[in-house]
């Protein structure tokens, strides 16, 4: 897989796409992420990348000529499934689209900054638009590591354990079960019992019992949502 991001301050995204599980990924070859600055194509002599918005609004707006140059450069390259804008209006990121974005080959991902992108932009370059939470944040690098994060984890090969994955927050609907390690007992503080059987079939019963109940407890809307389906 081939993740193409796009972003005005590519250094905030050097870190956390180079370390830990993303990190693995990347030396397995098993993901290509590329980081390019928009600036690059920016106009003129200073590089510009923005300008003062039509209708007189505060703030200034990222314009369209260096990200299609961008786009069209890219798309030139190669063919990708999905050219995403990260924007607080867009759809709720959730696992369902984190796991169907991990099926893709290839995909750009177009990080907003000031008051956000010529809408040009969303109308005929983006082709889908992810939000992380209904809030606004400086600029659209945190939600794309994140979203690069959340995908990559899921492609096969990059976890040790290939259950691992399957058994996450959200795979099912639900949340997932408590987890625990040695010691049994600290400082009383003990295991529950049914984790300590040895028996399969008491510790999935004690799992699917847990998960449901926190689900219930901390994420009522999950059980709603589930039930529609």
């Amino acid at each position: 897989m081939r993740i193409d991001i796009l972003s005005l301050l590519p250094e905030l995204l050097e870190s956390p796409l180079s370390h830990s599980i993303v990190a693995r990924a990347k030396k397995k070859s098993l993901v290509d992420i590329q980081i390019h600055n928009i600036r690059d194509f920016g106009l003129g002599s200073r590089k510009t990348v923005d300008d003062y918005s039509y209708g007189g609004d505060a703030g200034m707006v990222m314009m369209i000529e260096p990200i299609y140059n961008w786009i069209t450069k890219l798309r030139g390259e190669r063919d990708y499934d999905e050219v995403i804008f990260m924007s607080p209006d867009g759809e709720k990121l959730n696992q369902n689209i984190c796991n169907e974005l991990a099926l893709k080959s290839n995909i750009i991902i177009l990080c907003g900054h000031y008051k956000g992108v010529d809408h040009r932009v969303r109308e005929y370059l983006v082709t889908r638009e992810i939000s992380v939470g209904d809030y606004v944040l400086s600029g659209g690098e945190i939600p794309a590591a994140l979203l690069t994060d959340a995908i990559v984890r899921l492609l096969p090969g990059v976890l040790t354990d290939e259950t691992s994955a399957l058994n996450d927050s959200f795979q099912n609907g639900l949340l997932s079960a408590p987890v625990y390690t040695r010691p049994a007992n600290f400082m009383g503080w003990e295991v529950p019992q049914e984790l300590l059987s040895g028996n399969p079939k008491i510790v999935s019963k004690w799992q699917d019992e847990q998960s449901y109940e926190r689900t219930s407890r901390l994420r009522p809307d999950l059980l709603e949502l589930k039930s529609s389906d």
